[in-house]
């Protein structure tokens, strides 16, 4: 595996070099100039190297759509899940059987193919499965817009979707045959107005409106992630693309055993507003907006949330105490900064790691101070840069795994070098030295 990576080195060293000879020196170091938006300085910290070459190539003219979804299991096999199984989520030049225009429905060439929804790529980055999508029997219902992956030790996946009608969550085996739903599609339509007038003649029915319901207890309301406490058999559900809160649910059953919103409180479902940074700076929002993104505990006992659009992360114990919240890159409008987060892979999990969809940023935090140490990556299509950087997730040697969505579309990784003591730019490209 060293000679393997030695050469995947040699090759990128060898691609950066004819970048260097095209573009010329100029060009290179404008580049870089733009990459910084801090300054050099030195800190104790994990470094990392992007594997330009790893996963592998996929058969049959797969493509990825957008990818919502990592996790990697006790095997260190990582899982993804993305939207390529649906080709609307695909544009029709990445389609070999376009499903619109002129060409609708027709064979104009050999690519491209929407891959299943759930693959899973061994530590070499070879392909070991794919499976999933709506079920041909009407055994489960496959989420309109599946987001989210988890994968236990006994090799169960868990998945969830954030589509308009999605109010649940699937379990498979890793194999895909269906174990169990929890919750109901279509439970947080509103019930049609019975003194509404009927449509005219020819006329298309209204669309479903949907309605929060954050104290439901057999429903969830757009599941955003799931992730897992296997010693407490318990599932931590980020509830929060409808509902505002986080839902910790029994790993064999789906009952839910608590649940809670921002700063522990009883979730509520009130409309916020957009963010405003001025407007949070005086007084923080007392309730999770949508999306809540993620709920992943620790090995000491803590919850971190994702309030993606608020722009923080919240600290928990593991009943829904709060302990404390941290703001990230307040400045964020749009998506927000704190999209999904995973730690690093010694006992303590003394670092966090927080992956930022629009700065196009993972940031690397001491979990014990809270502060943030250094960023790697920005906005682009090359390895180790991002286009919707989504989801993270790490495994047993410590590289991390991430994936991209709107049309970054993307699985990459980035191989662990280590903690140092040394200087660090934000924002570069972490490339093979």
């Amino acid at each position: 595996m060293k000679k393997l990576f030695a050469n995947r080195k040699a090759l990128a060293a060898t691609t950066l070099l004819a970048a260097a000879a095209t573009l010329g020196t100029g060009q290179l170091v404008w580049n870089q100039a733009v990459a910084q938006d801090a300054a050099s300085r030195t800190v104790e910290a994990p470094r990392f190297e992007v594997d330009a070459l790893w996963p592998k190539p996929m058969p049959n003219n797969w493509v990825l759509g957008q990818a919502i979804g990592v996790a990697v299991d006790n095997l260190d096999h990582i899982w993804i899940i993305h939207r390529g199984w649906d080709p609307a989520a695909l544009d029709n030049t990445e389609l070999a059987v376009p499903i619109s225009g002129g060409r609708a429905g027709q064979l104009v060439g050999e690519c491209c193919n929407p891959s299943p929804p759930v693959m899973e790529f061994d530590q070499e980055g070879n392909l070991v499965s794919a499976w999933g999508g709506p079920s041909e029997t009407g055994q489960y219902e496959w989420p309109t817009s599946n987001h989210g992956i988890a994968v236990d030790d006994e090799g169960f996946v868990y998945i969830g979707g954030n589509g308009g009608n999605d109010s649940h969550v699937l379990k498979f085996t890793r194999t895909g045959e269906f174990v169990a739903q929890w919750g109901a599609q279509n439970a947080r339509v509103v019930p049609p107005d019975p003194n509404a007038p009927a449509p005219a003649p020819g006329a298309a029915p209204p669309a479903p409106t949907y309605r929060a319901d954050s104290l439901d207890m057999e429903n969830f309301g757009r599941v955003a992630k799931i992730d897992l406490d296997q010693e407490a058999n318990e599932a931590y559900l980020a509830d929060g693309y409808l509902n505002h809160r986080v839902a910790v649910v029994d790993m064999d059953t789906g009952e839910i055993k608590r649940q809670w919103g921002a700063y522990g409180n009883p979730p509520t479902d009130e409309v916020l507003g957009p963010y405003d940074p001025v407007a949070a700076a005086a007084a923080p929002a007392q309730q999770f907006r949508n999306p809540v993104h993620c709920a992943n505990p620790t090995n000491d006992g803590l919850v971190y949330v994702c309030d993606r659009p608020n722009d923080r992360i919240q600290i928990f114990q593991k009943d829904g105490t709060f302990v404390e919240e941290v703001f990230v890159a307040t400045e964020t409008l749009a998506d927000g900064s704190v999209w999904d987060i995973d730690f690093s892979a010694d006992p303590e999990q003394r670092y966090l790691y927080v992956a930022d969809g629009v700065n196009e940023h993972i940031r690397v935090f001491d979990r014990t101070t809270m502060e943030q140490l250094y960023t790697f990556g920005y906005g682009g299509r090359q390895p180790g840069m991002f286009l919707g950087v989504h989801s993270i997730a790490v495994d047993s040697s410590g590289n991390i795994y991430t994936t991209e969505t709107y049309t970054g579309k993307r699985l990459q990784r980035f191989v662990f070098m280590g903690v140092e003591s040394g200087p660090v730019t934000d924002g570069q490209v972490p490339w093979p030295q």
